[in-house]
């Protein structure tokens, strides 16, 4: 029986490069796949682009009203491959669970579990509870310890306010890091601070 996969991790962890390495890997083995990515990544356009440079244009973009089935193009596929699957809504989260089961095609989802605000996204709330396999793709902090939360900056300044989703490079000012949890704590508490020694 196919599964569905979540693979997730923080902010630069390597999620695209390995997503990439997987599809090579069913590609040279000649079987087909499909590689998706939402169309609120608006990084890249149409490509996934790791932060190593290596990019790839993808199969299919998803719109949030886009059903799965009518996208998904199934003749004759091994896998389908998602990159940025916190963008997925709940719904398509779902028909991914179902075309695994219905057609027996793997579905691998990459992305991250939660936002800046430690909140989860509606795609990956729903990856956490129905995939069939979770697993996490490690990286560190500044710090040395592991990574586990993502970290916004407004011009280098760490923020903790503000829309959930707000794509890295949209605007100059905004980046993002990957912190541990003692790292997040203590900046938002610096920031929270901060905040009160100007009233």
């Amino acid at each position: 029986m196919a599964k569905l996969y979540f693979r997730y991790g923080a902010m630069n962890c390597g999620k695209t490069t390995i997503l990439q390495q997987v599809a090579y890997n069913y590609e040279e083995r000649g079987m087909k796949v499909a590689l998706v990515k939402p169309a609120i990544d608006t990084k890249g356009n149409d490509k996934v682009v790791s932060r190593l440079g290596v990019e790839r244009t993808v199969d299919v973009v998803l719109n949030p009203n886009d059903k799965v089935f009518k996208k998904i193009p199934f003749d004759g596929l091994s896998a389908i491959i998602v990159d940025e699957a916190q963008f997925l809504t709940p719904e398509q989260v779902d028909d991914f669970y179902i075309l695994t089961k219905e057609f027996s095609i793997p579905v691998l989802c990459y992305g991250l579990r939660c936002d800046f605000r430690m909140n989860a996204f509606p795609g990956s709330d729903r990856l956490l509870q129905i995939a069939d396999t979770i697993e996490e793709i490690k990286t560190i902090c500044e710090c040395g310890k592991k990574a586990t939360q993502n970290m916004r900056f407004v011009n280098n300044i760490p923020t903790f306010e503000g829309d959930q989703v707000l794509i890295d490079g949209s605007q100059d000012e905004i980046t993002y890091k990957a912190v541990c949890g003692e790292c997040y704590i203590l900046n938002r508490k610096k920031k929270i601070n901060f905040g009160r020694n100007l009233k």
